[in-house]
């Protein structure tokens, strides 16, 4: 099978995995090297489905003896298989570049013969870019759950992201779909990078020479919607990961049935509104100071539909509000809906020379048709303050700031359940 031909297999099966960000490295190329990584990421370009396509994404190999009932590539699956030698993904990275078609490479695989042979074809992969090719872009390397705890050292040093996916969200469910995959050998190669990371920033800190490991940090990634596990199960999940494992980021992918198995669920469509709610409480716990048992509970498990789930969370919780724009703290004002990272921060310092003004608001660009509900100003209610819960959700449904908009695909023991 010539080149092109793997090329054509390898990538389209890369697609389902939307772990493919590029972003936060930095990294120079030798004087006599190609490419380099800027500060401010890859540029991206994004396909229908909101999959990154910026990096040559691909397989090493879809020749699996694994036999995952959720994926494309199992070893009981009749797809045509094919494997890439390392010297062909070098050759095709560098050709891709030079191109300009690419700034990066995204390089996963199946699991071959075991996952330590898969793991050093890959290392291999990298090692000859960055040290016989002199390549200064931008690699993703996946890791290979099981695989030696040396390969993972060597994948960070070359890569500017490396990854684990957890698959998911419980033992339970790997047990009944990937039979063959333990939450061992999937946490433990975690745990390794979040302390090998530390490691790296403390050691970067008394000499700039240090080498880095992972520069832009290690990412996981969650099918969602082909086991049973509740939204409040995957973000205390997410939480543990983040606080736990130094995680730069957990991503969410909607469940795409890819074979028949009748120990998946049926499903109509992928559940892409669901996966795009997991987003937004993910972005709550990483930026705004929620906690997962904030957004839900054993009592309501599951994300709203219908608002986003900060609004969801004000609804429920109409002692919190109204806020006071010019005397709430930074803390107080990202609870409130309708206001991101950036406009709290443009209200502290707007309010240091002059009290914010209803006007002054909508230039600062907080979203008022959602914020007027829950503030005031100088003691003035943006809206009458007789309104109840019942009716401002009422009023946000007939479509002034319901938050329901169309889905875009963004794209250690005691964290199972």
């Amino acid at each position: 099978m010539d080149t092109l031909a793997k090329l054509q297999i390898l990538s389209g099966a890369a697609r389902y995995d939307a772990s493919c960000a590029s972003s936060g490295s930095k990294r120079e190329a030798p004087s006599c090297g190609t490419g380099n990584t800027s500060q401010s990421g890859i540029c991206h370009s994004w396909s229908d489905d909101g999959r990154c396509i910026s990096l040559l994404k691909l397989l090493l190999s879809n020749d699996c003896r694994y036999d995952c009932a959720y994926c494309v590539n199992r070893s009981s699956n009749p797809v045509e298989r094919a494997s890439f030698t390392a010297r062909e993904v070098v050759d095709l990275t560098l050709d891709f570049y030079r191109r300009n078609y690419i700034e990066g490479l995204f390089l996963s695989s199946a699991v071959m013969q075991s996952p330590d042979v898969t793991m050093e074809r890959m290392v291999r992969v990298v090692e000859t870019l960055r040290l016989e090719e002199q390549f200064g872009g931008y690699i993703h390397l996946k890791i290979i759950p099981g695989c030696s705890s040396e390969l993972v050292r060597k994948a960070g040093l070359y890569a500017d992201r490396i990854s684990v996916n957890i698959e998911l969200p419980s033992q339970v469910s790997l047990q009944r779909l990937a039979p063959q995959k333990h939450k061992d050998s999937i946490l433990e190669p975690m745990a390794l990078i979040g302390r090998e990371i530390h490691s790296s920033l403390v050691e970067r800190k008394a000499d700039r020479r240090a080498p880095r490991f992972a520069p832009a940090g290690q990412s996981t990634q969650m099918i969602i919607g082909a086991s049973p596990e509740t939204d409040f199960q995957i973000l205390r999940l997410s939480q543990g990961l983040y606080k736990k494992m130094n995680l730069k980021r957990v991503y969410y992918s909607a469940y795409v049935p890819v074979s028949a198995d009748n120990r998946l669920p049926v499903l109509a469509a992928p559940p892409l509104l669901r996966e795009h709610r997991l987003y937004q409480a993910d972005w709550l716990l990483r930026f705004y100071g929620f906690s997962a048992e904030e957004i839900l509970s054993d009592d309501l498990p599951n994300l709203d539909e219908t608002f986003d789930p900060k609004t969801a969370w004000a609804l429920r919780h109409p002692e919190f509000f109204p806020v006071e724009i010019n005397r709430a703290d930074y803390a107080t004002l990202l609870r409130v809906p309708g206001i991101g990272v950036t406009s709290a921060k443009r209200i502290i310092a707007a309010r240091r020379f002059s009290a914010i003004t209803p006007e002054g608001m909508k230039r600062i660009g907080v979203v008022m048709k959602r914020a007027k509900y829950f503030i005031t100003s100088s003691g003035r209610p943006f809206e009458k303050p007789d309104r109840t819960p019942a009716l401002i959700r009422q009023q946000l449904l007939l479509g002034e700031g319901a938050g329901a908009e169309a889905p875009r695909q963004l794209v250690l023991s005691g964290l199972f359940v």
